[in-house]
């Protein structure tokens, strides 16, 4: 209902028609609003002296079209009669419904009659306000159109159903809220009120009582009062002139204007245009309902465009990284080239400075020993030497001959970085216009036999379908948290199969894969679950050692070649879950104190492992132990290692602790707390010791029993 609002509404006051009356052109207007808006027209044009001409042909006269001339109506807002000489610009005004409306030249007449009745000034026209075609009035002014009883009959039923909640009738004082209407008595009752003056029995239980609403409809399906001719005021409307399409009474019949026209019954053509008006309805629901499902499509293409928007940002961001990426590694691989060639230089220039350094030292000594032997007084002395001090000194000074003293390297750097090509690339970068003929790659198949995990790694292999005839550019693989959070990139490029690091032990991760090529990305693959390794099983990593450091046993075994304490990390690092691992003692000579425990890659490799901020660990000997980090030593515990000890190392990332075990025992206190981040198993030990790795240990019973009692 409230959609129909605006065609209940005058164009020119805004509100809600009051007595509305038909213009010829079938729009309606106000009674006073239809008066506000009449202009006066010159005497030669008015109905009488047209008539007198011959040249009327209805009582109503629409102006030519050629004389109204509304020129610049959407730039200025005015309008005017162009076709008479003395009738003024008339300034063109907009309605509350947004159409522009003509006011009179002159302010109308006091007067005390009803608009209907008031005279109207001799020789008005009207202009419709939506259309803006124009009629002179005659003789009967406004009174000549006839009053539109149906649109008042849809008013009266519009502003009734937005009323408030209906109310008792026979309430004396506070009425209270309808709770049934009798259709025959037509009065509302409350609950109280109906068993009062209502009562079911006698002649009253014949009577239908029905819901307040449907009461309210009843009563606007009850018959309005009839409408009458416009000519003959106290005439009801009886036939309808088919040739002028309008109700007519029986006196327009019998000495009107209608005497000679086709009439007919008023009941017959009543039904015959609501079935004409019901079937043209008919139509105009399919199209509203088109409508209703376009709207609906569109709709859809905004969050289709919205998700496609994400999407295709998310592809524009993963190419743009990937090209930083690809200058990452070219900068990084040029760099290095820098590097190798600055190391050059300086051994180059070092080795001529040492060798320099030292000939310059042979020849200070030659001379202060030539310039001694030149003081001495015995000439039979000095004449044995003094030959072969001469041809030493010629000998050295041949040796500073031409080149020796001139640098074998310069200072500059022969190296020139041409990087104008790849700026002009990257200036002409650019979408490509996607094409129809273009279409985006089909969904890629996760290939399930060869996809797997191993420790805290998962592999995933990855092909296009058989019958795919659309080429991939590249493809997009994703993970998420492993905890069911969002997806993530973890791969976008050419390959087939990828291996992903550093994920969590004892973790449930989902993984996709799309493709992409210029024109766009494939939807998704089918998910698939990877569960990795409840406990880890790692050896040590002979890359990050240090060089001193022997390795044996797949890796697994480690002693060194030096008396000084060195260090080497296990190939895993932990970041969650609880781990823990053991380390026994093969050799244990000379009582060293080596240490164990946990450490960042980046921690010093030639010193004792805690000595500085990068490591926690215990270190012990054959009588006690000590914890350590940052060069900081605490909780000394009795109780050493020898031949055959097992250390046991447990790295609890869940509760933030570090603990420490010797032979199955644990040694002293919780050695670390709030220790957070990536952790890599690590040993430091010299010559004097050789220890054995073994993972992929539960944690222990009694530890775990410890731990759910927290």
């Amino acid at each position: 209902m409230e959609e129909m609002e605006e065609e209940l509404k005058c164009p020119v006051c805004g509100s809600f028609y009051r007595e509305p009356i038909i213009l010829p052109c079938s729009h309606n207007l106000c009674q006073a609003c239809a008066r506000n808006i009449l202009v006066q027209t010159p005497e030669s044009e008015s109905p009488q002296s047209r008539r007198a001409s011959g040249s009327g042909v209805s009582d109503y006269d629409y102006l030519d079209l050629d004389k109204m001339s509304l020129y610049s109506e959407a730039d200025s807002g005015y309008g005017s009669y162009g076709g008479f000489a003395s009738a003024p610009t008339t300034p063109c005004q907009k309605s509350p419904n947004g159409v522009r409306v003509f006011p009179p030249a002159m302010p109308p007449p006091a007067t005390h009659l009803s608009p209907a009745l008031a005279p109207v000034p001799r020789n008005s026209c009207i202009t419709c306000p939506q259309c803006h075609r124009s009629l002179i009035l005659d003789d009967r002014g406004l009174r000549g159109f006839p009053k539109n009883r149906v649109l008042e009959g849809v008013i009266d039923r519009y502003q009734q159903s937005k009323a408030a909640a209906l109310k008792c009738q026979l309430c004396e004082k506070a009425p209270k809220e309808a709770t049934v209407m009798c259709e025959q008595c037509d009065v509302f009752y409350c609950d109280p009120c109906r068993l009062r003056c209502h009562p079911p029995r006698g002649p009253l239980a014949k009577h239908r009582l029905v819901p307040p609403a449907q009461g309210r409809v009843s009563r606007r399906l009850s018959p309005r009062k009839v409408s009458t001719c416009t000519d003959h005021e106290l005439e009801n409307h009886s036939m309808y002139c088919v040739q002028c399409k309008m109700p007519v009474c029986y006196q327009c019949l019998e000495e009107g204007k209608h005497s000679s026209h086709e009439v007919k019954a008023l009941g017959a053509m009543w039904k015959l245009h609501k079935s004409q008006l019901s079937q043209a309805l008919n139509g105009l629901s399919d199209r509203a309902k088109e409508a209703k499902e376009f709207l609906v499509q569109l709709r859809n293409m905004v969050q289709q465009i919205q998700e496609n928007s994400v999407e295709f940002e998310a592809c524009l961001v993963a190419q743009c990284d990937a090209l930083i990426d690809a200058l990452n590694r070219r900068k990084a691989q040029l760099l290095a080239r820098v590097n190798k060639e600055h190391e050059h230089k300086l051994k180059v220039v070092r080795d001529q400075i040492s060798h320099c350094t030292v000939k310059l030292r042979q020849t200070t000594g030659l001379m202060e020993y030539c310039l001694e032997v030149i003081k001495e007084n015995d000439p039979s002395g000095f004449l044995q030497i003094s030959d072969a001090l001469i041809r030493r000194v010629h000998l050295t000074e041949d040796q500073w001959g031409k080149g020796t003293l001139t640098p074998r390297m310069t200072t500059d750097f022969d190296l020139s970085l041409d990087n104008s090509p790849l700026l002009q690339s990257i200036h002409q970068l650019d979408f490509v216009q996607m094409k129809a003929s273009s279409p985006v790659p089909a969904t890629p198949i996760l290939q399930l036999e060869e996809c797997c995990t191993h420790n805290n790694s998962a592999t995933l292999s990855w092909k296009q379908p058989p019958l795919s005839t659309v080429p991939a550019e590249g493809y997009i693989l994703e993970l998420d948290d492993g905890n069911g959070g969002q997806f993530r990139e973890v791969y976008v490029g050419k390959e087939t199969m990828c291996t992903v690091d550093g994920l969590h032990f004892n973790s449930t991760y989902n993984a996709r894969i799309k493709a992409f090529n210029k024109t766009g990305v494939s939807q998704y693959s089918k998910t698939l679950v990877l569960q990795t390794s409840e406990v880890a099983w790692f050896a040590f990593d002979p890359g990050s050692a240090h060089s001193d450091i022997i390795f044996s046993n797949d890796n697994l075994t480690v002693t060194c070649s030096s008396y000084d304490d060195r260090v080497v990390l296990g190939k895993t690092g932990f970041s969650k879950g609880v781990h823990y691992w053991e380390l026994t003692v093969d050799r244990y000579d000379n009582h060293p104190d080596p240490a164990f425990g946990v450490a960042r890659i980046d921690v010093m490799k030639d010193v004792m492992l805690g000595k500085d901020d990068k490591a926690w660990a215990m270190y012990v000997d054959n009588n006690r132990s000590w914890f350590m980090h940052n060069n900081s030593h605490t909780n000394r515990t009795e109780g050493g290692i020898a031949k055959g000890a097992t250390i046991g190392v447990l790295l609890d990332l869940n509760r933030k602790t570090l603990t420490f075990f010797i032979n199955d025992e644990q040694q002293g206190p919780i050695a670390f707390e709030n220790v957070e981040g990536l952790f890599f198993p690590a040993v430091s030990l010299n010559r004097n010791v050789q220890v054995t790795l073994h993972t992929g240990l539960p944690v222990p019973d009694f530890y775990s029993s410890r731990a759910s009692i927290a």
